[in-house]
């Protein structure tokens, strides 16, 4: 379904919605708001138990929305002011916040690891345990009375239920999973099965209570993150330290930080030299020497050195906030398959009513049956029939697969990523800061004209305002000689292509060899430079301005892992190949150490071209790290970025390494289809019990015990199944395959 356009005057709101921490929950919620006139751009997570989404109150007034939220049980709290939409980022903030002091927060939640027993669930748990429990008691002394216990026990468990029920139905689903079970219990108590219906309504709230838990412990290690981010910073400020709140930092501002210490922010090393443990927020185990000019995450453990850093993002923006920030998104993408079974659903749910009751009516009315066997028989089946394993078996896994790619530093930014990522035929990669660790170095200059001071001193000029990497390469080599750069002005990149500017009057370019010689004309002696130093695997470039001036060799080293990962892609049937601007010689050395198909001397569009010929033979996943590979990425049914790489391909990829290793696009593929295999199994499991037991139900062997065990039992498996995600350790390595680093 299309949705409708937003109008600048749309409000942007977004709720805590208290008691919507499931997946049937967030489906309830979804249906109703599908109702509602002039709603647009809903965004639910049963994670972080928020609604977002646009709102016309000339169609729709905010009071009716929260009045609606209520009356399905649920307590709308908005985060922050109501916005318009073109404001709504200020909302978005807010709720990533939970500010719980912000206009319009109207109750007080359940801090973080409160007992089960002070929820709101729990207490009714506990309640209804112990009038069952009194009831079973009063069934040996005054068995009289023990069936108003068992009435008691099924009314107060049924009441929330019933009201959801009649909410839901009121709000266009009257086929809820409440409703189902409020029909169970009550027609177990009509027919004189009291017990049954009181253990029935039990038994299913101790289902939702461990949902709650088990979406608990799957969200738990990503608010953890929250807390690594220390809550103070030493602010070096006129010569002088000073204490302040971290949330405080400015960019630009200075800190140091001690050894031992946590970085508070997100910045460049100014001075000092230390080993970071970037464990918490890469998943990187083994400690990073790092020095000035070197990136350092908010999080990260300084373990030895004094540090000063320059401060580079704000708290609301660092790595930690973002990855935060993209995960809770992600959790709220559905994958295909959770959209396929929510329509499956829509189905099922009356589907099962119908037959309940054409199994408790039609045999009495037109075969002469007695009527208690089968309608206790239909009242099983609606229980038997209860979707809410079918409907939590693939949020749960997707949630538990994304959280347990965050901590080893797989980011996915989404369930149909998740999924997609485990289905690619072949993965693509770059060469440049992908396959290779991005750091190159100048090996050689040859110098056509003057001296390789001269020549090195203009190509430095030139590269000035560019961040490639055989850019900083050049700069990096100047640097070291003390050179002083020439001021420029009119630079302007070529992608794939060169790198221009003008000094004192003249237009000076930096090019591939490709590129110089349609500016250029290159001797045949040149060539044959130009081609021995390639085929050595060295990059290189063309230092010209109406004639050659230099040739600048550049090499860059494959990843130390690079090898081992590509063996462990092919192991697991997938192809690789790489997709380089370099030239034909330097990418196929590369190529051939590494193990891999080669394309090379490609510019940006040529990538485009080939991902979509790719693409029409299965699926394809793109790694890069720049923004030339930006269009690649999106192109791709898969894009994933380099963690390292520049903010366009981590905002434009659906993945992202935030360890920087190629081993990591392994992991990806193992954990999509570990997570694909687990949500395969909980569907199958959930089908195949409601199967057996509707069989066993109609032959008269099983009974409303054992019904609400179908479901309350394939609830919980399903749950820990799905759990088991959070302890995936990694994609092990193939017997004989290279060692990585």
């Amino acid at each position: 379904m299309t949705a409708p356009p937003l109008r600048s005057d749309d409000l942007s709101l977004t709720y805590f919605v208290d008691g919507m921490d499931c997946a049937s929950c967030v489906q309830k919620v979804e249906r109703m708001i599908t109702t509602l006139p002039g709603t647009a751009e809903v965004k639910t997570s049963f994670t972080k138990q928020t609604l977002t989404l646009a709102l016309d109150e000339a169609q729709t007034p905010r009071a009716t929305l929260e009045r609606n939220l209520k009356s399905l049980g649920y307590t709308p709290s908005l985060l922050g002011a109501p916005t318009s939409t073109s404001a709504s980022t200020a909302v978005s903030a807010a709720a990533q916040d939970h500010d719980h002091d912000a206009p319009g927060h109207t109750h007080e939640t359940v801090p973080t690891g409160t007992p089960w027993y002070r929820s709101g669930q729990g207490k009714l748990v506990v309640l209804s345990g112990l009038l069952l429990a009194v009831a079973w008691l009063f069934g040996f002394f005054a068995p009289s009375l023990s069936v108003y216990g068992y009435v008691a026990a099924t009314l107060l468990g049924v009441w929330p239920l019933a009201r959801k029920a009649y909410a839901s139905a009121r709000l266009g689903d009257p086929f809820s999973i409440n409703t189902l079970v409020s029909l169970a219990a009550i027609g177990a108590v009509l027919i004189g099965e009291a017990a049954e219906g009181a253990v029935v309504v039990f038994f299913f709230a101790i289902g939702e209570l461990l949902e709650g838990i088990a979406v608990g412990r799957a969200k738990a290690g990503i608010q953890a993150l929250a807390a690594l981010t220390p809550k103070t910073a030493l602010l070096l400020e006129g010569g002088a330290v000073r204490e302040l709140p971290a949330d405080r930092l400015a960019i630009g501002q200075t800190v140091q930080i001690n050894p031992g210490a946590r970085v508070p922010a997100d910045g460049t090393i100014l001075t000092g030299i230390s080993n970071l443990d970037d464990s918490p927020v890469t998943g990187e185990s083994v400690p990073v020497v790092k020095t000035v000019g070197d990136s350092v995450y908010a999080g990260s453990i300084n373990t030895d050195g004094v540090l000063t850093v320059r401060v580079d993002k704000a708290a609301s923006d660092n790595t930690i906030a973002r990855i935060i920030q993209l995960v809770e998104e992600a959790e709220g993408s559905k994958a295909p398959t959770a959209r396929f079974i929510d329509r499956f659903s829509r189905l099922y749910t009356p589907g099962v009513v119908a037959v309940s009751a054409l199994v408790a009516v039609v045999p009495p009315l037109f075969f002469g049956a007695e009527w208690y066997p089968w309608i206790y028989k239909g009242i099983s089946l609606l229980l038997i029939g209860c979707p809410c394993a079918l409907v939590l078996s693939v949020p749960a896994s997707i949630t538990s697969g994304i959280s347990a790619g965050a901590r080893r530093g797989l980011l996915i930014k989404g369930g149909a990523a998740l999924e997609a990522i485990g289905g690619v035929n072949t993965v693509a990669f770059d060469k440049t800061g992908t396959l290779t660790a991005g750091k190159p170095r100048v090996t050689q200059i040859i110098a056509l004209h003057g001296s390789e001071s001269d020549v090195l001193q203009l190509a430095a000029s030139v590269e000035s305002g560019s961040s490639h990497p055989l850019a900083k390469a050049i700069l990096n080599e100047a640097k070291t000689r003390g050179l002083t750069l020439f001021p420029i002005t009119g630079a302007q990149a070529l992608p794939g292509k060169a790198v221009t500017a003008t000094i004192n009057g003249q237009t000076v370019h930096v090019s591939s060899p490709r590129y110089a010689q349609t500016v250029v004309s290159l001797d045949s002696g040149l060539q044959t430079q130009i081609a021995a130093l390639e085929n050595e695997g060295r990059t290189v470039v063309v230092l010209h301005d109406t004639r050659p001036l230099a040739l600048i060799a550049i090499r860059d080293e494959p990843r130390p892992d690079a090898k081992a990962a590509l063996a462990q892609l092919h192991h697991m049937g997938v192809k690789t190949l790489m997709l380089t601007g370099d030239n034909a010689r330097t990418g196929q050395a590369i190529g051939r150490d590494l193990g891999l198909d080669v394309q090379a001397d490609l510019l940006p569009e040529d990538k485009l071209k080939i991902i979509a010929g790719l693409k029409a033979q299965g699926g394809i996943a793109m790694v890069g790290d720049g923004i030339n590979d930006a269009p690649a990425l999106a192109q791709s049914d898969v894009g994933i970025a380099m963690g390292g790489g520049t903010d366009v391909a981590l905002e434009t990829a659906d993945a992202a390494l935030l360890r920087e290793r190629v081993m990591g696009v392994a992991d990806l593929v193992g954990l999509s289809r570990a997570t694909m295999g687990n949500i395969k199994a909980n569907i199958a499991f959930a089908l195949g019990l409601k199967a057996i037991f509707l069989v066993t139900t109609l032959l008269g062997y099983t009974d409303l015990w054992m019904a609400i065990l179908a479901d309350t039992g394939a609830t919980v498996l399903v749950t820990a199944n799905a759990l088991r995600l959070l302890r995936w350790k990694g994609t092990p390595e193939p017997l004989g395959a290279p060692v990585s680093a």
